[in-house]
């Protein structure tokens, strides 16, 4: 983690701190900026110190893919060449049961995931966090990417940066919203094959809440009220999940889900 004392950071009030996430600033009273994670995806050294192979909870979740991965298996997570993470979904011919996680769809592919192994945690002491990263997200029937945040000790809290359920419109949700339900703004996206940058800028609003800006390449999307969001850890996830709510049946084909540039930054109080 680095912390940059030589940056100065000159916020008076709200509607600056506002400003700087729309400007792409990053603000904090005397505070300073630390880097959290960047340069990850260098090797298997600098990915395995800084993630964790599959969920956090373990191989399953709600889609029909199971993860795979470890130090010593990477059929499913790998870096494709340094700086690039690739997570490979494959369909499976034998039988292998239910998802243990609601809904217990059959499993009919076996996948990748990592979860960061620094939380992300707003609080009085870090106030303000960046969370972004370029992805080539598959987006055909089937196909279940995501990049979000879930609480590590309770749910809600959600954040879903990057999601894509089976068309070329990417999911920025957030969970609970003030009114206690979801936050959606969906976004058509060129091609999501290509490298695209998705970017969260999440900052303390009052003791329990937050404010999500969401940008697609840079560009502005989406401002979301997180409620309850203060004092909750959450994990940072990347994972191709399958089918679920991104239809069915999927594809007969291996799948291909791609990360570089992956970074995470927060202002220290």
């Amino acid at each position: 983690m680095t912390s940059h004392t030589r940056r100065t950071f000159l916020i008076a009030s709200g509607t600056s701190v506002a400003a700087a996430a729309l400007g792409g600033l990053r603000p904090a009273a005397a505070a300073t900026w630390e880097t959290v994670i960047d340069g990850s995806f260098t090797n298997y050294a600098t990915l395995e110190s800084a993630w964790n192979y599959r969920y956090p909870w373990g191989s399953d979740h709600n889609g029909s893919a199971r993860m795979y991965g470890s130090p010593s298996d990477h059929n499913h997570v790998y870096l494709e060449t340094s700086g690039v993470l690739t997570l490979k979904a494959a369909r499976i011919t034998w039988d292998e049961g239910t998802s243990s996680a609601d809904p217990h769809l059959p499993i009919r592919y076996h996948s990748g995931a990592v979860h960061a192994k620094q939380q992300v945690l707003v609080n009085d002491q870090f106030p303000n966090w960046e969370v972004k990263g370029e992805f080539q997200a598959p987006s055909t029937r089937g196909t279940w990417p995501a990049f979000w945040l879930t609480g590590a000790d309770t749910w809600p809290p959600e954040s879903d940066i990057l999601e894509y359920k089976g068309d070329a419109r990417n999911w920025f949700n957030t969970y609970r919203n003030a009114s206690g339900g979801w936050s959606n703004t969906i976004v058509n996206v060129s091609s999501p094959n290509s490298w695209h940058g998705y970017r969260a800028w999440i900052t303390k609003v009052n003791s329990t809440d937050v404010d999500i800006h969401y940008y697609l390449d840079g560009t502005w999307v989406g401002r979301h009220r997180g409620a309850n969001f203060v004092g909750h850890p959450m994990w940072l996830i990347i994972n191709l999940q399958m089918e679920g709510s991104s239809g069915t049946p999927g594809p007969t084909t291996d799948t291909y889900y791609r990360a570089r540039n992956l970074y995470i930054g927060r202002t220290r109080t």
